[in-house]
């Protein structure tokens, strides 16, 4: 029986991905490293910049893509993801790239539309657009309900023009996506490259929050993965909340969360707590270590600092359905890779090895 992480079970139990092969003591390749697709999983994946964090999230997007009955959603902040739906080297990878993704208002709170625009929830503008917020299903509705308000002139104002704000992102549509729309049978990337950091947390928020209720109210009967690269930067904003549903409780509906960051240090404990499978490349900053190392797991035998690989592409997985711990390389991608950093030699058409993060 292969051993597959994430359950108890081998290959024959579910459907599973290949996602690379063990490590030997001298670092050579062992037996294939398969990952379980079946059920939800909460997933952390870090690494600092150049040892394979975005291409690890890159081969476990392409074992996605190929499952039958899964929808993998990856969220793109660097533009480095659209190549999966490029020509694959194996076997295909069905993946669509929304270039400029959308997404209702309504998919936003009412009271997180206020600390998406920087309003204080009980000052008279913030007032204004919460209630507008609750009323209203489109962004151009939110301004109307707060241009007919009768509160006073400034507020109307202040709140009307932070709302006309939001409306230059252009991430808010009356048909933005639907869960319809991410949970076919393509991986879907979403690229949020060319947006600053509001409008990023509000497609992420709304995002995150559309698949957990499109699962809670059995609206797709495929099981979503959201994928999300450098998620430090989404713990800080309105997508948070999200993100940390989607942790705590994705597992009752079947929703899974794969979160790659190369600053585990600035994540909250709770993404680190709550992640059944922990994929980790070579760290050296000492907060990100510590982060993890508060959370080290009981059946570590040793201390996680001196289980972290140094080499490119080699991760240490820490299991936490089976609480083992294993020494891996992630497998080549099929599908290019984008991820890579740039270089003078390269650029200029000479020969020379880049890195990839």
């Amino acid at each position: 029986m292969t051993f597959v992480l994430g359950r108890d079970g081998g290959r024959d139990c579910g459907p599973t991905g290949r996602i690379g092969t063990y490590r030997a003591l001298d670092g050579s390749a062992g037996a294939p490293l398969h990952l379980d697709l079946d059920g939800p999983h909460a997933a952390l994946v870090v690494g600092k910049r150049g040892y394979g964090k975005s291409y690890t999230l890159g081969v476990l997007a392409e074992e996605l893509a190929r499952t039958d009955g899964v929808a993998p959603v990856v969220v793109d902040p660097m533009g480095v993801f659209a190549s999966l739906a490029e020509v694959s080297s194996g076997s295909p990878v069905p993946a669509t790239v929304e270039r400029n993704p959308t997404v209702r208002a309504s998919a936003v709170e009412p009271r997180s539309w206020c600390r998406l625009l920087g309003l204080d929830p009980e000052g008279s503008a913030g007032s204004l657009v919460w209630r507008a917020a609750a009323s209203s299903e489109t962004l151009s509705g939110m301004i109307d309900r707060v241009r007919a308000s009768d509160a006073p002139d400034a507020a109307v104002r202040a709140a009307a023009n932070h709302l006309r704000l939001a409306e230059t992102w252009s991430v808010f549509a009356a048909d933005g996506l639907g869960p319809t729309d991410l949970t076919g049978s393509e991986a879907t990337v979403l690229d949020v490259s060319g947006l600053e950091a509001a409008p990023i947390n509000a497609v992420v928020r709304g995002v995150g929050a559309m698949l957990y209720r499109a699962r809670v109210s059995a609206w797709v009967d495929r099981i979503p993965w959201l994928l999300v690269d450098e998620a430090h930067v989404f713990f800080d904003g309105v997508a948070a909340p999200a993100l940390e549903r989607v942790l705590t409780r994705g597992r009752a509906p079947g929703v899974s969360l794969v979160l790659a960051t190369q600053r585990p240090g600035v994540v909250p404990p709770v993404a680190v707590s709550q992640s059944d499978l922990l994929l980790a490349h070579r760290l050296t900053a000492e907060p990100d270590i510590e982060a993890l190392a508060r959370a080290q797991p009981s059946y570590l035998d040793a201390a996680l600092r001196e289980k972290l690989p140094t080499e490119t592409g080699a991760v240490t997985v820490l299991d936490d359905a089976t609480e083992t711990v294993h020494a891996a390389r992630i497998r080549e991608r099929d599908t290019p890779h984008d991820g890579e950093t740039p270089s003078v030699r390269a650029l200029r058409g000479e020969s020379g090895e880049t890195s990839g993060d």
